[in-house]
């Protein structure tokens, strides 16, 4: 593609504008473009997100602790804690539960040691927040137009307003548990409510794809924000392949033995980093999926070298 003429590269709108023309061929336009994506840019961005959901897991309920002092709702940071923990796999659970669980109990004291730690937590989730955004860029082929203290002074502002909705969410989650033990104990025809009542159980994923959706949103290049193409998608396609990996991570290291002989003692930090890789190449791919469906509604989307 680097050597081909001026003709040439004219003439690729009109093929791929005829390819998509044959049935399927929008949607596998689409996903080649999104794969193509994935594959010149994903495994560096996957790692960087690895990395950064270690170095930023504390930190982030640090500010959540410190926000719930402020606003009264110290409970619903465990609620929080436990929602998240339902996400990831049960050995990776078990490795992160017990060092967040002592971070909560020393920022418990509260006063000038919590604020800052909070604002140092604030500063390093942004860092995630920023990796995110420039996953999206690159996706979109985008560069940044702002400074980089607008851009995490946006961070920052998109951290603080997501700890607040995961509070309001997990009450939300508290209040739906007690309705449904109010059902099963009172109700004599709570037998037949069941399929619905069962609905309560798939609150995590919801949460889960309405943050993704809100992330996806609010950190699209704003030219794209408020275009036609939708933006669901990709925050779907994440949250569905998180929870996937969530489920078949720990059968396929089962079916391969473990890292425990490779590697120790440090099999769980190794699983957990291998869990957050996956997850990162998720997002990769959910935001050239995004980028994929924007290129059929505005010609100006380029995307990264090489997917054109």
């Amino acid at each position: 593609m680097l050597n081909e003429t001026p003709e040439a590269r004219s003439k690729r709108p009109l093929e791929r504008h005829l390819a998509e023309m044959r049935p399927g061929g929008r949607i596998y336009a689409v996903f080649k473009r999104a794969a193509v994506g994935v594959y010149i840019e994903g495994f560096i961005h996957a790692g960087n997100i690895a990395y950064l959901a270690i170095l930023t897991m504390f930190p982030f309920f640090i500010v959540m602790t410190a926000l719930a002092q402020l606003f009264g709702r110290q409970p619903d940071v465990q609620q929080a804690l436990h929602g998240f923990l339902a996400t990831l796999p049960r050995s990776v659970s078990e490795l992160v539960s017990q060092p967040i669980m002592e971070v909560l109990k020393a920022s418990d004291a509260g006063g000038a040691v919590l604020w800052l730690g909070c604002i140092v937590g604030l500063w390093t989730v942004g860092s995630f927040v920023e990796t995110i955004r420039d996953i999206l860029y690159r996706a979109y082929g985008v560069k940044p137009s702002r400074s980089f203290l607008q851009y995490r002074a946006g961070s920052i502002a998109i951290i603080i307003v997501s700890v607040i909705l995961a509070m309001a969410a997990f009450s939300a989650q508290l209040i739906l548990t007690g309705v449904e033990q109010f059902v099963w104990r009172i109700l004599p025809f709570s037998d037949r409510l069941q399929p619905l009542i069962s609905l309560s159980r798939i609150a995590p994923l919801g949460m889960l794809i309405v943050a993704l959706y809100g992330l996806f949103v609010s950190l699209t290049p704003s030219k794209y924000r408020m275009s036609a193409s939708p933006k669901w998608p990709g925050a779907l396609f994440t949250a569905v392949w998180w929870i996937a990996v969530t489920l078949l991570l720990p059968v396929f290291l089962g079916m391969m033995g473990g890292y425990g002989r490779t590697y120790g003692s440090l099999a769980g930090v190794i699983v957990t980093l291998l869990f957050f890789w996956l997850v990162g190449l998720g997002l990769v791919f959910g935001a050239h999926l995004n980028a994929a469906l924007a290129e059929g509604t505005d010609p100006s989307v380029k995307g990264p070298p090489g997917t054109e």
